[in-house]
């Protein structure tokens, strides 16, 4: 077969398929030519997704005739200044797009510098149509029709026209974070959609542009390290979503999808969120043009840096300690369904009187289950369970965490409050000086004591308690092969096993912070933990995962019946450790009723 030279058109179809995959593709090149010239608003209208029709109207500095022809040639390009292209400070650079885009569609190009006159010039399918004067105020004006009409092999494999919008909508949203001192606006089929975005802070316009909850349900970042800086804003654990779509990833100002930064905050967020969610982040890394390549992909969506282990441990590290500041933190919202579910008994009505004592108050003598008022009525029933009471009363509680003959404390110090009772022997309720909480006991300590597991780790290694009668577990042989090459590791845990036999280990030693515990389930379950392990994980992230693991099995169960010390002692603990406002496994431990929604409930709102 002999070679031949391809001809124009063909070669520019060529490339436009290598940079202009779809409308979004397009619209992504004509937004980052408006950013690169320098515009302070950027107007998108599109038409049918944009398969019929995308305009980018900028107020950048424009064009003079002479360069709008220079522009439409291929690999024309103003933005490298020298032949260093590892030197790129500009979204584009390649000089690909405008003439890409312009084979396979109909693309008007309007352009007025300022003190100067507007030119026009069209470009059908790569042919030039018409040119001449153009009357608009200084800026560019790009309008792109009837895209891939004329190429159906391309055009049959675009998607429904929602879909295609759905991605343009995509493009822009991640552009405008990127730079949120521009102001946008977008509107589609003539309908306004992205209203005009003005000009903000980072973390105003990441909200506005994801969830306004954001703002109040998320922590700031700020690191540098080794002349890395990184920036942006994190959700907390408990606030996530089922799909990876609200995490946007930005070098040096550009929107990329690079599978190195979300295997970091996947690694971030380990033990901190189910496995089946995806954390809320917008993450702003400002590399060293000389230490990152942007040349890797023709859409520049990819990048390769110079040293991704050092990048990737920027990542984990600024998100950890982010993390680490927001407390005990937690989305503070009632599910709308849960308070659904509150209803009011049959036959209630409310009392007559408005007036309520503090919730715990006697409203009298401090007497063990008898209290009177100033009329010498008796006072609602606080004592124990057969004890004399008034026979006008309603049956007493059928159950108490234990009488509280001393005054409660006051609720008002303590931003998890103070313990008021236990519900189904799982659930903690609490006294807050804003509103009722309610907390998983369960959860919460399996949190507490994954966060002192950690930090025994941070010291050295975590102390043993040696069993009297060591247990044998019996597993099958390759977990016990599993169990057997981490033995160092676990011991490092506090967890000393050894090899018995081909089908057995022995347990000579639990974590002391877990004491005696159940020695079968937890062996069992990190040799299925070790099985899931990738190869790849470094010894740390090892660790931490079986450290989790422990420490569900040491935590106080459900169906445990605590004291009030021992529920305000919990409460104290989770104010003072980080993460504790979810559990290992990225459940919330614990959700607050404001008492505006307690008093709603009640009808007293």
């Amino acid at each position: 077969m002999s070679i031949r030279r391809l001809p124009e058109h063909l070669v520019n179809r060529i490339a436009a398929g290598e940079v202009v995959e779809r409308p979004a593709s397009a619209l992504k090149e004509l937004v980052e030519n408006s950013i690169d010239a320098g515009a302070t608003r950027i107007a998108v209208r599109l038409g049918n997704g944009g398969t019929t029709r995308i305009e980018v109207t900028d107020d950048g500095c424009g064009m003079a005739p002479a360069v709008m022809a220079l522009a439409l040639e291929r690999h024309a390009t103003s933005k490298l200044p020298s032949d260093d292209i590892d030197q790129v400070a500009t979204m584009g650079f390649r000089g690909e797009a405008l003439p890409s885009i312009a084979s396979v569609a109909r693309l008007t190009l309007e352009s007025r510098v300022r003190g100067a006159d507007g030119w026009a010039r069209a470009i059908d399918n790569g042919v030039l149509a018409s040119e001449g004067p153009a009357a608009l105020p200084p800026g560019t004006r790009v309008l792109v029709e009837g895209l891939f009409e004329r190429v159906p092999a391309r055009r049959k494999f675009l998607r429904s026209s929602r879909s295609e919008y759905a991605a343009c909508l995509d493009v822009v949203r991640r552009l405008a974070m990127a730079r949120p001192d521009i102001v946008f606006t977008v509107e589609h089929d003539g309908r306004r959609v992205l209203a005009a975005l003005q000009a903000e802070d980072r973390p105003g316009r990441v909200a506005a542009l994801t969830d306004r909850a954001l703002k109040d349900n998320s922590v700031a970042i700020d690191m540098e390290r080794d002349g890395l800086v990184l920036g942006g804003v994190a959700g907390l654990p408990t606030f996530h979503r089922g799909v990876a779509d609200h995490q946007y990833l930005f070098v040096n100002s550009r929107p990329v999808k690079d599978r190195l930064l979300i295997g970091a905050i996947r690694g971030a967020y380990a033990e901190m969120m189910p496995r089946d969610r995806h954390a809320v982040v917008a993450l702003f890394l400002d590399v060293p043009p000389d230490q990152v390549d942007v040349n890797v992909h023709p859409a520049k969506t990819e990048v390769r840096f110079r040293d991704p282990a050092m990048v990737r441990g920027l990542i984990v590290s600024g998100l950890r300690r982010a993390l680490d500041a927001a407390g005990h933190r937690v989305v503070h919202r009632a599910p709308e369904d849960a308070l659904a579910m509150f209803r009011a008994e049959p036959g209630y009505h409310p009392p007559v009187s408005e007036e309520r004592a503090p919730w715990g108050s006697t409203g009298g003598e401090d007497v063990p289950g008898r209290a009177s008022n100033d009329a010498g009525l008796a006072a609602p029933y606080l004592g124990r369970v057969g004890e004399s009471r008034t026979a006008f009363l309603a049956p007493p509680p059928q159950a108490r965490a234990e009488a509280a003959w001393a005054p409660p404390p006051e609720a008002i110090d303590h931003p998890l409050g103070v313990a008021r009772g236990q519900v189904a022997k799982t659930y903690i309720v609490a006294e807050a000086g804003d509103g009722l909480v309610i907390v998983d006991q369960h959860a919460a300590h399996e949190r507490l004591v994954l966060e002192r597991m950690r930090a025994a780790l941070a010291g050295g290694r975590v102390a043993s308690q040696a069993l009297l009668i060591p247990d044998v577990v019996e597993l099958d042989e390759p977990a016990c092969d599993r169990l057997e090459a981490r033995i160092e590791e676990l011991s490092e845990l506090g967890l000393e096993i050894e090899r018995f036999g081909p089908r057995a280990i022995l347990v000579r030693a639990m974590p002391a912070l877990l004491g005696r515990g159940d020695p079968t389930g937890l062996v069992t379950d990190l040799a299925d933990e070790l099985a899931a392990f990738d190869e790849a994980l470094s010894l740390r992230e090892r660790l931490d995962a079986v450290a989790g693991t422990m420490a569900c099995h040491g935590s106080v169960r459900a169906g445990r019946v605590l004291s009030v010390q021992e529920m305000n002692a919990l409460l104290r603990e989770m104010e003072a450790t980080p993460h504790s406002g979810q559990c290992n496994h990225g459940r919330p431990t614990w959700v607050k009723l404001a008492l505006s929604d307690v008093e709603k409930l009640f009808g007293r709102r």
